[in-house]
């Protein structure tokens, strides 16, 4: 399946395709580096990502299309890690630019400045007003997953504690201070509107704080040891 989805990939035109298929291709090149069609598979969907950033990037606007939408994320994660493997710093480079943006973005003005992801009734259109409601889980697990991989690769801490705020949406530290995550049922609720969650928990939402909690923990297992070394 993965071998058929490769050509097929490269016909697509959506950058978030693109940025999903290289995180799958960077944990399948994980296994077997020595595939050469994954690896120009993953040099061509991130030359084109950026290539996007380079296009739209402007003062204010370090993005790599005129509008934020869903899974933002995912944009920059794909630069950051592929641009360390293939690998090409200007990628990386870009990469981290764009996350440190969106950060800064997605935090709230309000002490502690919690999460705030881009709504997804309107997203955000450059020159526009950002919409601030609904907002959905896979933003917060986008993040989570982005912050870490951009921690893992220039251990600087600031990108753990931005995965943690991320992550401290689904619990409640949020625009109306309610959780997200429902431990009586285990479940997610889809969503944050502009007066009450969401009481729906469907199977994307769960997943997608399932994952992030993941992710964090075995994130935190990693820095914990290296933690008790220093003196």
């Amino acid at each position: 399946m993965f071998a058929q989805a490769l050509p097929a990939i490269i016909n697509t035109t959506s950058p978030r395709a693109w940025a999903f298929a290289l995180i799958g291709i960077h944990e399948y090149l994980r296994r077997f580096a020595g595939d050469r069609k994954a690896n120009q598979v993953r040099e061509e969907l991130a030359t084109r990502l950026l290539t996007m950033y380079q296009r739209n990037r402007t003062d204010g606007w370090f993005w790599y299309e005129d509008s934020l939408t869903y899974c933002n994320a995912a944009l920059p994660h794909a630069l950051i890690m592929s641009g360390k493997w293939i690998p090409n710093r200007v990628m990386m480079d870009a990469g981290f630019e764009s996350l440190h943006w969106l950060a800064d973005l997605q935090r709230a003005d309000a002490e502690g400045g919690h999460f705030v992801p881009i709504g997804s009734n309107g997203f955000y259109k450059r020159g526009g007003e950002r919409a601030r409601f609904d907002q959905q889980p896979v933003e917060a697990q986008a993040m989570v997953s982005a912050c870490l991989e951009a921690y893992k690769i220039s251990g600087d801490k600031r990108w753990h504690k931005e995965a943690r705020r991320a992550f401290e949406w689904f619990l409640g530290r949020n625009d109306l201070g309610i959780p997200i995550y429902d431990p009586t049922t285990g479940g997610c609720r889809d969503g944050l509107h502009p007066d009450r969650p969401n009481e729906n928990q469907g199977a994307e939402s769960t997943l997608a704080f399932l994952q992030a909690l993941m992710e964090l923990r075995l994130a935190e297992n990693a820095l914990q040891p290296a933690e008790e070394m220093v003196p």
